[in-house]
């Protein structure tokens, strides 16, 4: 099979999902003591409202990765739903790309991204699982 047609779902899965850079990329990482006792990452952000456990795929505008364990989730109706990932994800904060895949209609704290790694590709790099998607409001410049 030629080589391009094998990248082609990969081609499409990044464009589908690839990250956009942030404005700031200074959040401080945030301490955990584990998965159920995470602390989200709140730097430039307020909480606003209970975390939730999952997102409707149709309903996501853009994502934008923070840092290795932040990504900022920007809803169609404006709202912003920040995902702070159990462990860090190597790579994620300078590639600021990811993937994933799911055979349902919405992304879930038990469904796992995939780092994008653009140089010399797109390869695939490092399998993370996600959190819980808190709510937030994100400070204004």
């Amino acid at each position: 099979m030629p080589r391009a047609l094998l990248l082609l779902p990969l081609c499409t899965a990044i464009a589908a999902c690839a990250a956009t850079p942030s404005s700031s990329n200074n959040a401080a990482p945030a301490t955990s003591s584990g998965p159920e006792s995470q602390a989200v990452n709140l730097a430039g952000a307020t909480a606003a409202g209970a975390p939730q456990d999952c997102v409707q795929l149709h309903d996501i505008r853009e994502t934008r990765v923070i840092d290795d364990r932040t990504i900022d989730f920007h809803m169609n109706n404006g709202r912003v739903l920040r995902n702070m990932l159990p462990q860090r994800c190597p790579q994620l904060g300078f590639e600021k790309a990811f993937s994933y895949s799911t055979s349902l209609s919405q992304l879930c704290r038990v469904d796992s991204i995939r780092v994008v790694i653009q140089s010399g590709g797109p390869l695939l790099g490092a399998a993370c699982g996600l959190g819980r998607f808190q709510p937030v409001t994100l400070a204004h410049k």
